[in-house]
Order: C-alpha cells, then sequence, then structure tokens
C-alpha cells in the first residue's frame, strides 16, 4: 500500500461507503524557495474534504506523509483553516488525520503563520463543533498543539509519535530510557491521548464516538431509539462501587460504555453512556481496577487527585459546551496527602468544583460508597448544583469516618466510650438517611433501581434552563 494511499484509504474506512467528497485537490504550493517549484505537491499534503458518519455530515482533512512529509506550509495550512470555516458555517465536527513531519521549513515564516492560522480556527471552534484527531505517525513541534487544542485525540499505539520535544532532546533522557513520544507515554503519563489502539480500531472508535456526539453546541442532548429495558434492574452494580466502569456498563443502554482517557487517571472514570437513547457524560471515582479475567489488577485509595480532578474538570466542560447531562458516582473519602499532590491538589479540586457548578446541563449525582469532607463537595455534591441527589442506603456521608470523629470528640476517653459515641456518629451524622432529612440527598434507591431512577431523573431534568450573572467567562 502507497503511502498515498493510506491518506485515502483512512478517509475512506472512517466514512460511511461512497460518501466522501473531496475539496481543493488542485491546491498546490505557491512557495518556489529550495526547489520546491520543481517538486510536485498534489493537494499540497492534505486531503480535505466533508462525508458523513452514519448519516451524519463530517468534515475530515488526512495528511499525506509521500508528499513532503505531510509538512505544513501555506497552502496546506489554508485547506484546513477553509474546512473549519465550512464547518462553523454548517455546524459539523472537523476531524483530523494526522501524519506529517510537521513544519515546512522551504516555507519559513509563511509555515509559522500558517501553523497559527489553524491554531486560530481550532480556538474559534472549541465549544462550538466537536473537534476529533487521529495521530498515525509523527505529530511534532508545534504541530503538537494541533491535536491538544481539540477534544479527543486517538493515537495509534506502535507507529504514531506524539512531541513538542523530542525524546533524546530533553535533559537527561534517551529514547531507550523513556519514549515520551510514545502513545504509552502520551495517554498514561500526559493525559493528551484518549484512546490508542491499531489503525482500523481507532477509525471504528471514532465512528463511533461521532455517533454518540451532536454535531455542534446548539443542538440539544444527543438521541437514539434505547432497545433497552427502561426498568432493568441492576442485581450485580452493588458489587461494582470499587470498579464504576463496570457500574457505568451496568447502566448503560446495553452495557455500552465510551470510555475517554481510560489509561490516565484511573483513580477516575471520564466517558459517555446511552440513557433510554440519550448520552450523558459521567465522572466517578474508582478504587479497583478489573481485568478481562475478573481479577483486580489495580488498587487506588478512594480520593481525589491533581491528575483525576484535572481530567474529570476537563470532560465536565466539555459536556457542558456541547449540551450532554452528566451523572457522576461518587465514592470518596477526601484528598491524596502526599509532598507531590500537595503542590497541584488545591487547584486542581478547585477546577473540578469550578466545572461541576459552573455546569448549566442536567446534573445527577449518585453517592454509592463514602462520600466524606471536602472531597465529597467537589463531586457534584447538591450543595455545588447537582439537580438531584441519590444515594445507596449503606452510603456514608459527612465529614469523616465515624470511628476517627469520635476518637475527636472523646479524646482522653476510654475505648468503650470512643465505640459508643462512634456508633452514634454514624446513625447520626453520617447515613444517608440523615443526609435525606436535611435536604442533601433527594432519594434514597436500592443499588439494583439506580437505573430506572437515574433515567427518570435525566427525564425530569430534559427541559432545564437555568440562568447566570452575565459575564465574558470565568477565570479558574
Amino acid at each position: 500500500m502507497s503511502t498515498t494511499s493510506q491518506a485515502s484509504q483512512r478517509i475512506t474506512a472512517l466514512l460511511d461507503e461512497n460518501s466522501f467528497v473531496e475539496i481543493g485537490a488542485q491546491v498546490c504550493a505557491r512557495s518556489t524557495d529550495f526547489n520546491l517549484k520543481q517538486t510536485k505537491t498534489p493537494s499540497d499534503g492534505v486531503i480535505t474534504g466533508y462525508g458523513v458518519i452514519g448519516g451524519s455530515l463530517v468534515y475530515v482533512y488526512s495528511q499525506d506523509a509521500s508528499v513532503l512529509n505531510g509538512s505544513v506550509g501555506e497552502m496546506h495550512a489554508k485547506k484546513i483553516a477553509n474546512l473549519y470555516d465550512l464547518a462553523l458555517k454548517t455546524k459539523a465536527p472537523v476531524i483530523g488525520l494526522i501524519e506529517s513531519a510537521g513544519l515546512r521549513l522551504q516555507e519559513a515564516t509563511d509555515a509559522l503563520n500558517a501553523f497559527g492560522e489553524i491554531y486560530q480556527k481550532q480556538v474559534l471552534s472549541s465549544g462550538v463543533i466537536p473537534q476529533i484527531t487521529a495521530i498515525f505517525g509523527s505529530c511534532g513541534g508545534g504541530l503538537a498543539l494541533i491535536p491538544t487544542l481539540t477534544d479527543f485525540t486517538f493515537m495509534e499505539e506502535k507507529k504514531a509519535k506524539l512531541f513538542v520535544n523530542a525524546p533524546n532532546t530533553l535533559d537527561g533522557n534517551e529514547i531507550s530510557k523513556c519514549d515520551t513520544s510514545s502513545a504509552a507515554f502520551q495517554s498514561e503519563e500526559s493525559g493528551i491521548v484518549d484512546v490508542t489502539g491499531d489503525e482500523a480500531s481507532l477509525l471504528a472508535q471514532i465512528r463511533e464516538l461521532v455517533g454518540m456526539l451532536p454535531a455542534c453546541s446548539e443542538d440539544g442532548p444527543y438521541f437514539e431509539d434505547c432497545t433497552d429495558d427502561l426498568n432493568r434492574s441492576c442485581e450485580q452494580i452493588a458489587a461494582c462501587t470499587g470498579d464504576t466502569s463496570i457500574a457505568l456498563s451496568q447502566l448503560a443502554d446495553d452495557g455500552i460504555v465510551f470510555e475517554v482517557k481510560a489509561g490516565y487517571a484511573r483513580e477516575m472514570v471520564t466517558g459517555f453512556i446511552r440513557l433510554n437513547g440519550v448520552t450523558i457524560g459521567c465522572v466517578a471515582n474508582r478504587s479497583e481496577v478489573y481485568g478481562e479475567e475478573g481479577t483486580v489488577t489495580d488498587k487506588f485509595d478512594s480520593v481525589l487527585t491533581p491528575a483525576g480532578c484535572e481530567k474529570a474538570a476537563d470532560f465536565v466542560n466539555f459536556c457542558d459546551a456541547f449540551n450532554i447531562p452528566v451523572l457522576s458516582l461518587t465514592n470518596v473519602k477526601g484528598f491524596k496527602a502526599d509532598k507531590c499532590a500537595e503542590k497541584k491538589i488545591a487547584k486542581a479540586a478547585a477546577k473540578l468544583t469550578y466545572a461541576f457548578a459552573n455546569a448549566t446541563v442536567p446534573k445527577v449525582n449518585v453517592v454509592i460508597g463514602q462520600a466524606f469532607g471536602s472531597a465529597y463537595v467537589t463531586m457534584n455534591s447538591k450543595a455545588i448544583g447537582a439537580d438531584i441527589t441519590m444515594a445507596w442506603p449503606d452510603a456514608k456521608i459527612g465529614t469523616m469516618d465515624a470511628k476517627l470523629a469520635a476518637k475527636i470528640i472523646c479524646d482522653g476517653q476510654g475505648a468503650e466510650a470512643i465505640s459508643a459515641c462512634a456508633a452514634e456518629y454514624e446513625a447520626l451524622q453520617l447515613s444517608a438517611t440523615s443526609a435525606a432529612q436535611r435536604g442533601y440527598v433527594d432519594q434514597i434507591v436500592e443499588p439494583a433501581d439506580t437505573r430506572k431512577y437515574v433515567i427518570g431523573a435525566f427525564e425530569m431534568l430534559l427541559s432545564k434552563k437555568e440562568d447566570r450573572p452575565s459575564k465574558k467567562h470565568g477565570t479558574v
């Protein structure tokens, strides 16, 4: 297979059959410096056009590494910028398929300006139309900003490279020590990449994701016909408080969860499900990860971490921008406490608090385990704007664990007095019932009934409108 056909075949594999229409096929480089005039630049190294996915309009550009290594020059960028202009006019997503050497050195300042033109279009489009990038080859230097300015980034697991500075240029590093450009590093360490896999699976998953998203921010919640039982009992969900990715699959129509950034900050789950055919964004604390064989492969403390807060905040902001309702599953006892976390946790927790409180989409919180202290408040509590808060009967909601509270209250008293105080404190201050009596919990639901109650809550909230103080934008 030639490299030329790779660029076009990626588009063919991504879109519905025979739906692609190319735009700007005759465009080529205008610069003649360094013998560019003698070099053929068909389509100037990028194929641009439109087509459909599942019958819905999308715009696509695919870089052609056989033409000057897919490098970005003046006309290359203008084609992409033109695609964004069309997408903004027609309110449809843009999907970029990246394989490029980066800046076209032969075009110097024209190429630098070209990068800026693409950045500008991406910024204008942010929060208006969904933007998705998939990296199949090199994506380095200034080009690395393109996927990070989009909403979702997919990356081929073996051949793709994503970097601002190449691994061998980093002080004290060499690529054999740590390949900072690899899909594993960018998905698990930096958190830039949402999904990794082989080329075919990435294109299939982009189709799946597009099928769950609205075309633009002006659309309401995204609907699809539901074939699942709305009143289906979730008999196994009570055992899933640890691995909430599995809990979400129990709640979801047909058990389908599209998890994003699954490899990063695994103590926080973010992803999309459908409930009665409506796309819902989900944020959930996680303390265990189960492998394919049904055994626990990782364990985490039930705390909010800086990375987990930032991951969840970015996700909630996306959902709010595109009118996607948000469901949270809360099981948290505090904030991560070590020197490294302490540098960032206050700011990160503030960012998550802001994201939940600022979001005006329908918001439902289900307390499935512990909900202690300020960490509970941060996790989409009623105090910061959750429309409906539910709790399972055994959930604990309060300032801290009862035994710890009793030790503080009964300091200096014997073990028997502390035990009695702990039991009383748990009944009076920590139970889901006591929180419900104070109005902080709207419904206490059995775990098996969670699906039908959550569906009911979102249906009730479908027409939600919320006025906020007039301002240009927040600053958190």
